[in-house]
């Protein structure tokens, strides 16, 4: 209210003074009438004494309370523009990351359809590796063997010939698991070995049937002690069925 009364004060004042002026100018121009028109000097000088009138002036000096610390909003300006440059440094880095990402995963999918082929050729390699034609002294090639490995070997027994009984067999067995069931027979294989891949490869009947037939072979070979006719006679009845491939396992192959 003070301000607005004091802003009411001056306009009345300068109302007043221009009044005043105007009397002023209208007496000097009565007076001048008849001399002559104001000259520029007079017009500009009466102007001036207006502006240096402090109640017509424009301008004003105002003094404020302020609290102490004048550089705190600044300082709040500046933390704000930091969190913000933050955000936008957040921003870009996880845009790069998302690109690391990518690519790590890219790469890690190339590696793996490298190594997924690599072993596909690997096993297939492995599957037209060469079976060996013997294991140590022992042929075991198909074509050295008889058809009927079984009454082979037992025409052998009957005839009082039974290390060559239980080595027919025993070539017959090798041959069989490297050629008809796949089991990787190498020229080096033990018959601790044999039983070993057994086991892995084989099941069921098939499985106890090689470790029947390796267990009398050590027996007779390594041990010295001859095999009774009625275990032979099994052994070499039970082969084709025991050894046939799976789809032929009736068939005396």
């Amino acid at each position: 209210m003070r301000s607005r009364n004091s802003a009411v004060q001056r306009w009345a004042i300068a109302a007043v003074a221009a009044c005043c002026l105007g009397g002023a100018t209208i007496r000097n121009a009565h007076s001048q009438s008849e001399d002559g028109a104001p000259t520029e000097a007079e017009i500009a000088s009466a102007i001036e004494v207006l502006k240096a009138d402090p109640n017509l002036s424009q301008e004003r000096k105002t003094r404020t309370l302020r609290w102490a610390g004048k550089d705190e909003p600044r300082k709040t300006s500046s933390f704000a523009r930091w969190v913000m440059n933050f955000f936008v440094w957040l921003g870009q880095l996880s845009r790069v990351l998302m690109w690391v990402i990518g690519a790590l995963l890219a790469l890690g999918l190339l590696v793996f359809v490298f190594r997924l082929f690599r072993n596909i050729e690997a096993r297939d390699l492995r599957r037209t590796e060469a079976v060996p034609t013997h294991v140590r002294d022992l042929d075991i090639r198909p074509e050295s063997l008889p058809d009927d490995i079984g009454a082979a070997a037992l025409d052998l027994w009957q005839r009082g010939e039974h290390r060559s009984a239980l080595a027919l067999l025993y070539r017959g067995l090798l041959s069989r698991l490297a050629h008809v069931h796949a089991v990787p027979i190498r020229d080096s294989t033990t018959e601790g070995d044999c039983l070993a891949l057994a086991a892995k490869h084989l099941q069921g009947e098939r499985k106890d049937y090689v470790a029947r037939l390796i267990g009398i072979w050590q027996r007779a070979t390594y041990g010295g002690r001859d095999a009774q006719t009625d275990e032979v006679r099994a052994l070499c009845e039970g082969f084709a069925g025991a050894l046939a491939p799976a789809a032929n396992s009736g068939q005396g192959v």
